[in-house]
């Protein structure tokens, strides 16, 4: 075991995973799961395994290629598996693993403030839009 100063042991640590450094994996994950595909897909795979059509019918607005691009992301990162039953035609499901199902909560509590919320944070939209394009604005921006 190498001896390391007190000063290389702080950078060590401060460096190992911070998701404040762009070159940190966990910055990467945070920036892979706040994408709005991948918390639409992980809460409506949380009643069981779907197929990709029923995904597709769920999450309206996701292209098709988006949804296969973020399915394959998600399998990749072990969040999402995919089994594919032998038939005519062929049966693909999606189901959440348990690293995924861990990370459900977390996006159902960020889906539901959402809904419960949005009518405040449209109000001060509307609020904030009013008072950037009023004439005092406008003439404090002169």
């Amino acid at each position: 075991m190498t001896t390391r100063t007190t000063a290389q042991q702080r950078e060590q640590a401060r460096t190992a995973y911070d998701a404040y450094l762009a070159t940190c994996p966990a910055r990467q994950l945070l920036d892979r799961i706040s994408d709005k595909w991948v918390s639409l897909l992980l809460t409506a795979l949380a009643d069981g395994p779907q197929r990709y059509s029923s995904l597709s019918r769920t999450i309206a607005g996701v292209s098709q290629k988006m949804l296969t691009q973020t399915l394959r992301t998600l399998e990749r990162d072990g969040l999402v598996s995919r089994s594919v039953t032998p038939s005519v035609p062929v049966r693909v499901d999606y189901t959440l693993t348990p690293l995924g199902i861990s990370l459900l909560p977390v996006m159902q509590a960020i889906k539901d403030w959402a809904e419960t919320h949005i009518e405040q944070v449209a109000a001060a939209r509307d609020t904030y839009d009013n008072r950037s394009t009023s004439p005092d604005a406008l003439a404090e921006r002169v």
